[in-house]
């Protein structure tokens, strides 16, 4: 073990949210990962950081104690704590945590080797907190995993991040050519998936696509389902007004929106509608749940377990990514 005292300092914020103890840990992880500490590297007594950072003994014990549970560090009886390995923490920065977005998360997790952690952070669409969040990350991370939105300003933000450090996935967007993409093609694969279940939807008298003022869903799958409509000579319409919907018997309905999802199963039921029969219901986005709804719910979706596991793929090998996850349609009783 080698004495690093007097050159790792813990950084303490005592007018933030997060738990001293959970400061404690940050600390020495970003400095591993930082190359500030190193394997056998010694780490302050427990009763040094009580007295020089004003500190409980047990929020000291606590944060001592789950890295130790973590692997990061172990310890040796009258010699103290020390680095037991090399932990690398990965940033992932996701838009909101719906349960799709679970699906990615937990295979991002699962397929991460044991020595690196990651940090979920969500921005919600708001350009201020996703500016505040990559400002305040920046030289922590061994990786970045970001999910980003249309705004004028997110390019200016990425680029804050050195471009090996950083996978931008879900939305290929503000890309440069060396730049490292993990995304689901929003506009082609749609077409795509309408084709292969034309056979369901040309038995109702009208298509409409649910795109209501609350959602962030790219506007080329409403582009791809109107041109779609177009060749095949189907009655169609986009609704753009939560409000305005009302289900029609013998129309079918696209929802971006788990919440317009319900809301047509909703009125299915007062009105005595059986979806798949009397209208008709295609979702974005498979849930664990989607096909236990009703009789099922029919879905177009990317592989979200494919996508954290390509996720963590990048994180693990430091290779380059470019990768399009495959887009396609599950076929239920709703349609």
């Amino acid at each position: 073990m080698r004495d690093t005292k007097n050159e790792f300092r813990f950084q303490i914020n005592e007018g933030a949210e997060v738990p001293k103890f959970r400061q404690l840990m940050d600390s020495v992880n970003h400095a591993i990962a930082e190359n500030r500490l190193s394997v056998g590297d010694h780490l302050p007594s427990v009763n040094q950081v009580c007295k020089e950072y004003k500190l409980s003994r047990d929020t000291v014990f606590k944060a001592y104690s789950l890295l130790k549970e973590q692997g990061v560090v172990d310890s040796v009886r009258n010699k103290g704590y020390f680095v037991a390995r090399e932990v690398r923490r990965v940033f992932l920065f996701l838009d909101t945590f719906k349960a799709y977005k679970e699906v990615l998360y937990d295979s991002f997790t699962k397929n991460l080797p044991e020595n690196v952690l990651s940090d979920v952070h969500f921005h919600h669409y708001n350009i201020d907190v996703f500016r505040r969040q990559i400002e305040e990350s920046l030289g922590k991370y061994h990786r970045y995993v970001v999910m980003p939105f249309e705004h004028a300003e997110m390019e200016q933000i990425l680029d804050l991040i050195p471009a090996d450090k950083l996978l931008v996935i879900d939305w290929n967007l503000y890309a440069r050519p060396a730049s490292n993409v993990l995304y689901q093609d929003f506009g082609q694969s749609v077409y795509d998936g309408l084709e292969e279940v034309f056979p369901l939807l040309k038995k109702y008298r009208e298509l409409v696509f649910l795109y209501p003022e609350f959602t962030n869903h790219p506007l080329d799958s409403v582009h791809f389902f109107e041109r779609f409509c177009r060749d095949r000579q189907l009655t169609f319409r986009v609704e753009r007004r939560s409000s305005a919907f009302e289900v029609q018997p013998g129309v079918a309905y696209i929802s971006v929106s788990d919440r317009m999802l319900g809301r047509f199963l909703e009125q299915c039921r007062d009105k005595g509608l059986e979806p798949g029969r009397d209208a008709g219901i295609l979702s974005y986005n498979e849930t664990p749940m989607k096909k236990f709804i009703y009789k099922g719910i029919t879905v177009i979706t990317t592989d979200f377990q494919l996508m954290g596991s390509k996720a963590a793929e990048f994180v693990s090998t430091d290779a380059p990514m470019q990768f399009c996850v495959p887009t396609g349609v599950l076929i239920r009783e709703s349609l």
